[in-house]
């Protein structure tokens, strides 16, 4: 069994804390770790479990890349979409690959933003699903409701499912959208239907005939994407003018609600796709007054709130039913039944072209990360960390000069011809027009603090002539 996680999401329904640059997926929302760690360490313990292929955004490529490597965990493929389409082309591309390795290869295509409480239960229905897609079947598995949730979509089974008999597949009579609470609490009532949780088990040669029938153009462009290819590392950057032209959907529209050979395995092991800040206030550990708090936070007299602080005090008194997050650069403050809502605001920074539904204060890069920490006329100040043997690119820029100091480790810069190692306490300057590289040599973090100066300081005042990662 071959996993096929897709990390491609944005999560704006949980900005300011996840964004374009950083999403959900790769923050640690209900644990130590990242979402995307998480779904790969529920599969520990599973018989014949190949290693995964992630399907990701080109730009995420180091943030999973480093969380693979934290895991010691080599996969067969880290696939790079240019830009998303949606989870029908993502799983065709990892269908592919898989093909590649094996033949008679059997997927579980796993989102990389899914909590699951009970992994022993989550096994369990593996199995059952593993016996239905070996014999050709599309397996979806359906969350056992709970209540009568309107921000998901339902699948309608066509009998029955009794809670006390073993789990075992049903066929799938219909799919549904996003219901009224009327039509979700008559669902929750009858006993036919599931939440539908975007994770499914079949063979790769199964979704392909299916795809094949119900949508031929997307996987002929799929296969000319996938042809034309380049292999780097672990990294398939794909061929972005025929994956461009693929027509963004889902594998519901594209394929479940067509075939013929869709059922459902029921699932009742304490899932949440963290969706919402109110869905991942439901999963977090909560007060007697039954707020959630993260970070430094002080609330009084205050009731069914999430209040999170990533970088300084935050304060409540008397505020009932509200969502708060603070972030170095933003601050939301919602009703919670307006949790969902939060997409409206990304909407609009982006229309607004603001950054801020970009990028957070700070910024990761593969060889690590910088900070801004003050700005003004003709100047800007930042924080960054080179992680242990990283190197930046050698670059020049027209319209800056840079300040190097040194605070902890040791760099070694090239400047111009001359190549120095400095140490803390030491620094340097780079004129307008000099090439230049930063790289730490040895094993522990460096950070410097680096102050720009000129008549332009936009990122993309960079010329590269020589870089590790292929930007």
């Amino acid at each position: 069994m071959i996993p096929i996680i897709l990390s491609g999401g944005s999560g704006s329904r949980l900005w300011p804390l996840s964004r374009e640059s950083y999403p959900k997926q790769f923050l640690p929302l209900v644990s130590e770790y990242s979402m995307l760690r998480e779904t790969l360490e529920r599969l520990q313990g599973l018989d014949g479990l190949a290693q995964p292929i992630v399907v990701c955004n080109e730009e995420h490529r180091f943030l999973v890349a480093e969380q693979l490597r934290e895991m010691q965990l080599v996969p067969q493929a880290i696939v790079l979409e240019p830009e998303g389409r949606n989870t029908a082309p993502a799983v065709a591309i990892g269908a592919l690959a898989a093909l590649e390795q094996d033949e008679d290869a059997l997927l579980l295509v796993l989102p990389a933003d899914h909590v699951i409480e009970h992994v022993s239960a989550f096994h369990a229905s593996l199995a059952v699903a593993s016996a239905a897609a070996r014999a050709g079947e599309l397996v979806t598995f359906g969350i056992v409701l709970t209540a009568p949730e309107t921000g998901y979509g339902y699948i309608k089974a066509n009998e029955h499912y009794d809670k006390s008999q073993p789990c075992r597949s049903l066929a799938v009579e219909h799919f549904v959208e996003k219901p009224d609470l009327a039509t979700a609490t008559s669902y929750l009532s009858s006993g036919d239907y599931f939440w539908n949780s975007g994770m499914f088990m079949f063979k790769a040669s199964a979704y392909l005939a299916e795809l094949a029938q119900h949508a031929p153009a997307m996987l002929g462009k799929c296969r000319d994407a996938y042809s034309a290819a380049i292999r780097d590392m672990d990294f398939v950057r794909l061929g972005e003018d025929a994956f461009m032209s693929i027509q963004a959907d889902s594998i519901d529209y594209a394929v479940m609600e067509k075939t013929a050979r869709a059922v459902v395995v029921p699932l009742d092991a304490g899932w949440n796709d963290i969706g919402s800040w109110s869905a991942l206030s439901a999963v977090s550990a909560q007060d007697e007054q039954a707020n959630v708090v993260s970070g430094d936070v002080l609330i009084e007299d205050s009731h069914h709130c999430y209040v999170r602080s990533e970088s300084r005090l935050v304060a409540a008194i008397g505020v009932r039913d509200h969502v708060i997050v603070e972030t170095a650069d933003a601050v939301l403050v919602a009703s919670r039944d307006r949790a969902q809502d939060v997409k409206r605001i990304v909407e609009r920074l982006k229309l607004e072209e603001r950054s801020e539904r970009l990028h957070h204060r700070r910024v990761f890069r593969p060889w690590g990360s910088y900070e801004s920490i003050d700005e003004g006329e003709r100047f800007l100040v930042k924080r960054i960390i080179v992680n242990p043997g990283a190197s930046l690119s050698l670059q020049m820029h027209a319209h800056r000069a840079e300040h190097w100091v040194v605070v902890t480790g040791t760099a070694r810069v090239t400047r111009g011809d001359e190549i120095v190692e400095l140490h803390e306490d030491q620094s340097t300057y780079i004129p307008v027009g000099t090439k230049h590289r930063l790289e730490n040599p040895t094993k522990v973090p460096l950070e410097i603090i680096e102050v720009q100066t000129g008549g332009y300081l936009g990122e993309d005042d960079i010329v590269r002539f020589d870089d590790i990662y292929g930007r």
